[in-house]
């Protein structure tokens, strides 16, 4: 223990003010408990009966002082069995190695330094608050814990040496805890990690070994300013995070400070000293003894504000800690308080919310109280009160204590001082809240899919690639680049969404186009996002579109569907199919076998830019998380070239052959891949610049005749026959063309 700390202004270590006094913790490494005294029994520790250690005997108290490491590591050790001392020492020679602390630490609960190695675990049975602890979490006795203990040991005085070693290796020194898991989701995600409970009161450094000390802070600010040295010796209190945006004198960056953290600028001995507020009594004054002045109404003036000059809501605006550094508020209403009347601050700096809660409690305590205000003077002789202490009056209505907060010195010291009580610095209990963290979302590559899809509602760029893009755990916003080569890349696309993506655990056959396919339920597993069931009329204008392929980037049939239902982990089994659409019916196996891939064409996939002059040339892409760089491993690469199919015709439909004496009539209908659904148009559009076909004879594999038509309509001469050497059966293939693209899908037709 480095303190024996109590409540109130009467235990028997109160002089030193706090337990906070770095002097004070100092001067309990090698000394206080374990070293100069002990307590005998339970009792004694409560009534501070102290028992000095000593060795009768033999002399050597160090025997019995835990913390004697010098006199310890110097001497030759005797055993004593049935407390006699051994005449012969053991092996140990003085200073034979220095000494490594493999353990030491302080939890962050208020008096940690009266019983450091104390913790609170509801599941252990060594759980229990230190001595006379509130059980209030407090950061920074961790911190001057660990700066006084490192601090005495540095000193050469402290740490004897013999041949060259010292006595403490503090390079090899080791404090509990450090935790491997990632701060702050530890302690934060407590379903994931049960002990999170219990880091607010406990050991651990994550999330605190990079706080500062409020008097470095302070010494920092003022050295800038030219203003050294400064006494922050009296000055208590940790920081989280403080940002000083603009260019300002000493004075602004300190004035928040002093707000938040309850503490006072004077001048001490031709020195600037900080020190913090704590409300208790340094001068009792009598108030027989008050100077006479001319500039009060008798030797005391007691002065009251309005209460309506006093706000009794308080609201404070700072930066949150241990989560995402958001920009938060908190306030306190006085129980009376019938305004909506706000009185707001805005701090800068990083705080927890039951700090920043403390911070607007104390303010709006201070106004309260400070409505009581003394005015007084006091005689030459009185030259120990000071600006910034605090005096005890003995009032009529009993006694009361003010703090000194200006004070001008002539013959008479006239001194201006406002209503304190002791108890408004003290942390007020509230219990810990939850810091909300975002999940943390690892690094890793993502799954792209890449399709050249027809037109889907006409509003698509036609040449134009899809991209598919999904990953577990999504990373957040996806970037696609895009270059000729494997270097020199551009910034393509965003993708702000992951796609639903699944993978087919059924085969699915083929179906006519144009009709309810009602044949067996298509089961898929999806990899990422669910699938939902939709009306008829909603998929008919629309709804469930969805692409199955094998995830190359050409063969893909468009599908809808009206009926999904969950069958399973992630599972879904589809009905109600509308297959073939969009003209892919024309280009649809068989059968797509399991294992076939499938997407649902939402918003989630996106078109990427593509110039037209780049149709069918390979390209370049890269694809990963936007927040990592082009050369990040988790990056995807892959190179793929586009025919635009978006501009591919449609198959002919209908197509039909009559013999008519020798010769062979040949018919189809024309559809269209452009605004083709309106049932008001007498003809379809063309949607290309001028109708044509190409029409093949075929017998087997082998072309016999190809020819191109204007018309969809075209005659087999008995003459062509004869020149193909063309008999029954053959077949007949027919696809429109265009200029943009070429020759689209055949529909074709036995000939017998």
């Amino acid at each position: 223990p480095l303190s024996d700390w109590r409540d109130g202004d009467d235990h028997l270590d109160a002089g030193y003010g706090s337990i906070y006094n770095l002097d004070y913790l100092r001067a309990n490494v090698l000394g206080g408990e374990g070293y100069d005294w002990f307590y005998a029994s339970p009792a004694d520790r409560d009534a501070q009966i102290r028992t000095p250690i000593t060795d009768g005997a033999y002399s050597e108290p160090w025997v019995f002082r835990y913390k004697d490491l010098p006199n310890w590591w110097a001497s030759r050790h005797h055993d004593r069995p049935g407390g006699v001392r051994s005449a012969n020492p053991t092996a140990w020679m003085p200073g034979a190695k220095p000494i490594h602390f493999t353990e030491i630490g302080c939890a962050a609960i208020d008096r940690g330094t009266n019983q450091p190695n104390k913790f609170l675990d509801p599941k252990s049975s060594e759980s229990s608050r230190p001595y006379y602890s509130s059980g209030k979490r407090d950061d920074f006795i961790q911190m001057q814990y660990l700066r006084a203990l490192n601090g005495f040991w540095a000193e050469p005085g402290n740490n004897p040496s013999s041949g060259g070693t010292q006595m403490l290796d503090m390079s090899r020194a080791h404090v509990w805890a450090w935790d491997a898991r990632p701060f702050p989701w530890f302690p934060a995600k407590t379903a994931l990690w049960s002990d999170g409970e219990n880091y607010n009161a406990g050991h651990w450094l994550n999330g605190r070994a990079t706080n500062l000390s409020l008097a470095a802070v302070v010494e920092e600010i003022c050295a800038e300013a030219g203003v050294a040295p400064v006494d922050t010796s009296a000055l208590y209190g940790l920081l989280r995070g403080y940002g000083v945006s603009d260019v300002a004198s000493a004075r602004s960056a300190l004035q928040p400070l002093m707000l938040a953290y309850g503490f006072d600028a004077a001048e001490r001995e031709g020195e600037l000293a900080f020190f913090t507020r704590t409300g208790r009594t340094d001068h009792v004054l009598d108030t027989a003894g008050l100077a006479v002045s001319a500039e009060l109404d008798g030797d005391l003036e007691l002065i009251r504000a309005p209460e309506a000059e006093v706000s009794g809501r308080v609201r404070l605006t700072f930066v949150e800690a241990n989560g995402e550094y958001e920009t938060r508020s908190t306030e306190a209403v006085h129980p009376d308080e019938a305004t909506r009347g706000v009185s707001t601050s805005e701090v800068p700096l990083v705080l927890t919310k039951n700090e920043a809660r403390a911070i607007v409690e104390r303010w709006l305590a201070e106004a309260r109280v400070a409505r009581d205000a003394a005015r007084f003077a006091l005689p030459p002789s009185a030259t120990g009160v000071r600006a910034g202490e605090v005096v005890a009056l003995d009032l009529p209505g009993g006694a009361a204590t003010f703090r000194v907060d200006h004070m001008e010195r002539a013959d008479v010291a006239l001194v201006r001082a406002l209503r304190v009580e002791p108890g408004l610095y003290e942390a007020p209990e509230m219990p810990e809240t939850e810091d909300e963290v975002v999940d943390y979302t690892p690094p890793v590559p993502v799954l792209p899919t890449f399709m050249d899809l027809p037109l889907l509602t006409g509003e698509e760029v036609p040449h134009a690639p899809h991209l598919a893009v999904t990953a577990d755990p999504w990373p957040g916003t996806v970037a696609v680049y895009r270059a000729p080569e494997d270097n020199g890349y551009a910034l393509s696309a965003y993708v702000a969404a992951a796609a639903r993506v699944g993978v087919t655990e059924t085969a699915l056959g083929a179906a006519r186009p144009g009709l309810v396919d009602r044949g067996p339920a298509l089961r898929v597993r999806m990899l990422s996002g669910t699938l939902a069931s939709a009306s008829l009329d909603r998929v008919l204008n629309g709804a469930n579109l969805a692409a199955i392929g094998d995830g190359t980037t050409e063969a893909w049939e468009i599908i809808q569907f009206t009926d999904a239902t969950l069958v399973g982990q992630n599972t879904w089994e589809i009905t109600g199919r509308l297959r073939g659409q969009a003209g892919t019916d024309a280009t649809a196996p068989a059968s797509w076998p399991a294992g076939s891939m499938l997407v649902m064409l939402d918003g989630a996939v996106p078109q990427l830019k593509l110039p037209s002059s780049a149709r069918g040339l390979d390209r370049h892409y890269r694809i990963g998380p936007a927040a990592r760089s082009l050369d990040d491993a988790t990056y995807v690469h892959e190179v793929h070239a586009f025919d635009g199919i978006g501009l591919r015709p449609f198959a002919p439909v209908h197509l039909d052959a009559r013999w008519s004496g020798g010769d062979l009539a040949v018919s189809w209908i024309r559809r269209t891949r452009i605004d083709g659904d309106s049932w008001q148009s007498v003809e379809v559009p063309l949607g290309e610049d001028s109708e044509s076909y190409i029409v093949r004879v075929l017998d087997g594999p082998t072309v016999l005749r190809e020819a191109t038509v204007t018309g969809p309509a075209w005659t087999y001469t008995a003459a062509m026959q004869t020149a193909d050497g063309a008999t029954a059966p053959f077949t007949l293939a027919v696809a429109q063309s265009s200029a943009s693209f070429g020759a689209g899908p055949f529909r074709t037709r036995d000939v017998d």
